[in-house]
């Protein structure tokens, strides 16, 4: 589904990325890990348009993505979920679902895509006419998912969805996560801090070190390396 190769990327004289190469399958989680600084969110922003690249090739379902406008990149499939949680307080949780379909859904298809997102996230069924303003910080980035679930994509970046969740939000936000996905065949890039979350639902991780992959492999592997864990992910 999804193809890196050889990506590098430069903030002036700084190089954030340099060649990095990896694929992620559909139906799968895919871990980027690393700490502060070793290049993931400049990761996602290139994959989905907003930073473009010195040198590489990104290519999802065959066709090339770099060079492609943001819009164009959103229309052939992918999301991206930025970090922070990005709602309109003002309004109600259904009408932030309804808000995101008027890109992508037709007329008729909207209230059951609306539906089947609130089926996915059942808090959020009960809470569907009450202000985002009122939504708890797990509420809160549950609704951000959906936001991005509901245009069905196939291929779903995600940038520290539990940043400041408690650890069991952060353990039902991810269990939702790897069911949607297998469910799916929906492909997920998933950058995060909290790396024994991310190794717990993911299939493959990649480690980055000041832009540079570290390992490429299994999550399982990566999992039981003790010395990779200690040296590079903090646990």
């Amino acid at each position: 589904m999804l193809e890196i190769l050889d990506l590098s990327v430069s903030y002036g004289a700084v190089r954030a990325l340099r060649s990095v190469s990896f694929e992620a399958r559909p139906g799968s989680i895919t871990a980027v890990l690393g700490a502060n600084g070793a290049g993931k969110t400049t990761l996602l922003r290139t994959i989905s348009g907003l930073v473009r690249p010195r040198t590489g090739s990104v290519h999802f379902k065959g066709e090339e993505l770099l060079g492609r406008k943001v819009e164009t990149i959103a229309r052939q499939g992918v999301a991206h979920v930025p970090e922070g949680r990005g709602i309109i307080e003002e309004l109600t949780v259904e009408e932030n679902l309804r808000l995101a379909t008027l890109w992508c859904l037709k007329r008729r298809e909207r209230q059951s895509a609306i539906e089947e997102i609130l089926e996915l996230f059942p808090r959020l069924k009960g809470f569907r006419h009450r202000h985002a303003s009122t939504l708890s910080g797990g509420e809160r980035q549950m609704l951000v998912l959906g936001r991005a679930l509901i245009s069905r994509p196939r291929l779903l970046l995600l940038d520290e969805p539990s940043l400041g969740l408690a650890p069991l939000v952060t353990a039902q936000l991810m269990g939702l996560l790897r069911a949607h996905a297998t469910g799916t065949d929906m492909t997920v890039v998933l950058v995060e801090q909290n790396a024994r979350s991310a190794l717990s639902v993911s299939q493959h991780a990649v480690v980055l070190n000041l832009g540079e992959v570290v390992v490429s492999s299994s999550a399982a592997e990566v999992a039981a390396d003790e010395d990779l864990r200690h040296h590079y992910l903090g646990f």
